[in-house]
């Protein structure tokens, strides 16, 4: 199977129905070496199937764990900051946040390994700009959970994710509001503890 089969697939997807994006993610599954496309079309993000690629790839990582992106865990991470369209920064925002609670994950597993610090360092650096740019709420919540993760390893991590919710965050929408008030409360117990 090619790109352009998957493109085709892709393109066939009218609407983010569950049915329409498992459909296509069991494709993948069963295809594992359309990975490297899917994120391919993932981050040509002057295409509209961009966005359509970000959901499929959100759906194998939710329903399949993120160890299928961790061959390409480089070309995610490189790629992160140049998403354009909301539709398509949402899922990889919660992929992020996947890898982030896979990395700290009481069991042992692939991603303690394979997520370096190069990586982290641009997961974080994504993460506070789309904290600092308007971004739809779940975008924000996804981010804010996977900040305070890294946060934990990176002390410099949760002062700038306090400021950010103290003086930003916690005057948006009641959403962020309340997930900042989470984090804030997280940070504050870690603190306690550290």
């Amino acid at each position: 199977m090619s790109i352009d089969f998957l493109t085709t697939e892709l393109n066939n997807i009218a609407n983010a129905k569950r049915e329409n994006r498992e459909r296509v993610a069991n494709i993948v599954l069963e295809n594992t070496d359309l990975i490297k496309d899917l994120i391919a079309i993932t981050f040509d993000v002057d295409n509209k199937t961009s966005i359509k690629a970000a959901w499929i790839l959100e759906w194998v990582c939710t329903h399949n764990g993120v160890k299928n992106i961790l061959p390409y865990l480089d070309t995610f991470t490189n790629n992160i900051s140049a998403l354009q369209f909301d539709s398509a920064i949402r899922p990889c925002a919660k992929i992020c946040e996947q890898l982030a609670e896979a990395y700290f994950s009481k069991s042992i597993n692939t991603t303690n390994h394979k997520l370096k610090g190069e990586h982290i360092s641009k997961i974080v650096e994504t993460g506070f700009d789309w904290l600092i740019t308007p971004q739809k709420i779940a975008v924000r919540a996804y981010t804010m959970n996977t900040l305070y993760l890294f946060g934990l390893e990176q002390d410099w991590i949760h002062p700038e994710l306090k400021h950010l919710i103290e003086t930003k965050i916690i005057h948006e929408s009641k959403g962020c509001k309340a997930r900042g008030k989470h984090i804030l409360k997280l940070i504050e117990k870690h603190q306690k503890t550290a």
